[in-house]
């Protein structure tokens, strides 16, 4: 009990951001996983003898339990919530092998595996999928809308219907079926009693039936605004027409369980292949008074409580003020490039999106007549909280097809010795195409990829305590005849002006 008491201090802000994430639809199935974990633990417990002696092999779950503490610390250094919630599942492992032996603690891993499914993802995998799932999501939903006869046409993620638009939105996306429908396929396929086989088709059949059923739900949607008006898919039709999805997906999934009991030899019904015997659970819950108090579990309880306490005596981990300069005052002239149009303000639902403290969107031309430069930048002062996205994530919702793109270090273009990963890409809208450079600004450091700037993200907020960063975009157009060297003369040559000023705008040091 002591050490469960030091956990919750010590894993406090894991467990503040699974409560945080709970909130949200497409995690709001979280609290039911560790009901649905600890059911899953009884069950498992019936088939393990009780052995109420003293047992030696509970070291292993110490150095377990060690090593959920140093997870969580350095998830509480880099103010990274999230991390401190994955150290938890850890700890829960470790707290088992310590209270039943490496022996017998050990084959409770299916439980404990399954309290994952509780977790948040990481921020960026998140919008990837998210985008990834979007794409599959409208491609078959227009599919079936054809199918109909019903006239439409796919621009990005937007379902362009003539008079109405649909856009296909995060939270309609599938996730919100994806996260739930991936757990109950965790423990259907732990309840059942087929082969293995079986087994690992039930898993990994969850996430493509979810994204064929919302395809149908799109169409469904798509069907309605068709022919009843837009007003038809709001509301409480939107919420029945999402849990009925939903349902359908478990009875699909029952019945692939089915076809294949089918194929199976042994002929068994699906009653007798799912264990669904809930006897005696609380007799066996009540088996925890068998756990006897030795030097492993002392441990145990000494080291969440020394943890807890050391913990108090750090200092504040909230992220650094650093001083900047506003993105308004950015230079209009700089050599031969001048702003050629007012800054642009984003629509409130995208600055809501992009969750930036101060961003930036301007064009800049050379008044020789050759197309604009887009300039576009996004400062954060905690990227704990969010932090950037991907332009690789954005660009395909918005109808823009990445047509070519390529990570390169252009470092021996300034002669500054320091790298300078950027991304290069041609993205194209129907006969339209641009030429883009992006990158990530971490302090010094100019990378091209997301999940590297996340990683130094990490190592900054740890080791000095700063968690801003920022995104920088130069956009241009290819005009018709130009070549793709032209477009890019046009960025570099842009790119070389803004290095003199930008560290005033997005600190370095």
């Amino acid at each position: 009990m002591v050490a469960v008491l030091g956990a919750c201090v010590f894993f406090a802000d894991g467990l503040d951001a699974l409560l945080r994430a709970w909130q949200l639809p497409e995690y709001s199935h979280g609290p039911l996983i560790p009901i649905l974990s600890g059911l899953l633990f009884l069950r498992q417990l019936k088939t393990v003898p009780v052995e109420p002696g003293p047992k030696r092999d509970r070291w292993l779950g110490v150095t377990v339990m060690l090593g959920a503490i140093a997870v969580g610390a350095l998830g509480k250094l880099a103010n990274i919530s999230d991390i401190v919630a994955y150290a938890t599942i850890i700890w829960v492992y470790g707290i088992l092998l310590i209270s039943f032996g490496t022996k017998t603690g050990w084959h409770f891993w299916p439980p404990v595996l399954h309290l994952v499914y509780m977790l948040p993802l990481p921020d960026t995998l998140y919008y990837k999928m998210s985008t990834w799932l979007q794409f599959i999501s409208s491609e078959l939903g227009v599919w079936f809308l054809r199918l109909m006869s019903v006239p439409v046409f796919l621009d990005g993620n937007i379902i362009d219907m003539g008079v109405y638009k649909l856009h296909v939105a995060e939270a309609c996306s599938g996730l919100r079926y994806l996260f739930p429908i991936l757990s109950f396929s965790y423990i259907f396929a732990v309840l059942y009693k087929g082969p293995m086989w079986h087994k690992a088709v039930l898993l990994i059949s969850a996430a493509p039936i979810t994204v064929l059923m919302n395809s149908v739900r799109i169409a469904i949607a798509g069907y309605i605004v068709n022919n009843y008006g837009i007003e038809w898919v709001d509301g409480f039709s939107h919420f029945f027409e999402g849990w009925v999805i939903f349902l359908a997906c478990i009875v699909i999934l029952f019945g692939l369980a089915r076809v294949m009991l089918l194929m199976n030899p042994q002929k068994m019904s699906l009653a007798d292949a799912l264990d669904l015997d809930t006897e005696g659970l609380l007799t066996q819950a009540m088996r925890i008074r068998f756990v006897y108090p030795s030097a492993a579990i002392i441990t145990a309880a000494v080291l969440m409580v020394s943890a807890s306490l050391a913990w108090q005596a750090v200092p504040d981990r909230s992220a650094m003020a650093v001083s900047r300069e506003p993105f308004a005052i950015f230079p209009k002239t700089m050599g031969e490039w001048s702003q050629a149009r007012p800054a642009q303000t984003l629509s409130a639902e995208v600055e809501a999106a992009l969750q930036a403290d101060d961003y930036h969107s301007v064009y800049f031309s050379t008044g020789d007549g050759s197309p604009e430069v887009e300039l576009f930048m996004a400062w954060y002062a905690d990227q704990t909280r969010g932090g950037v996205h991907s332009p690789e994530v954005c660009l395909p919702g918005g109808g823009w097809e990445i047509a070519w793109l390529e990570r390169s270090d252009v470092s021996e273009t300034f002669g500054s010795g320091k790298p300078f990963e950027l991304n290069r890409a041609i993205i194209q809208k129907g006969q339209t195409r641009m030429m883009v450079y992006y990158w990530f600004q971490q302090r010094e450091r100019r990378i091209a990829w997301d999940i590297e700037a996340k990683f130094w993200l990490m190592v900054d907020s740890i080791t000095t305590g700063r968690k801003d960063g920022a995104m920088i975009r130069l956009t241009t157009l290819i005009g018709p005849g130009e070549s793709d060297a032209t477009a890019e003369a046009r960025l570099t040559s842009l790119l070389h002006e803004i290095m003199a000023p930008l560290p005033r705008f997005i600190p370095e040091s």
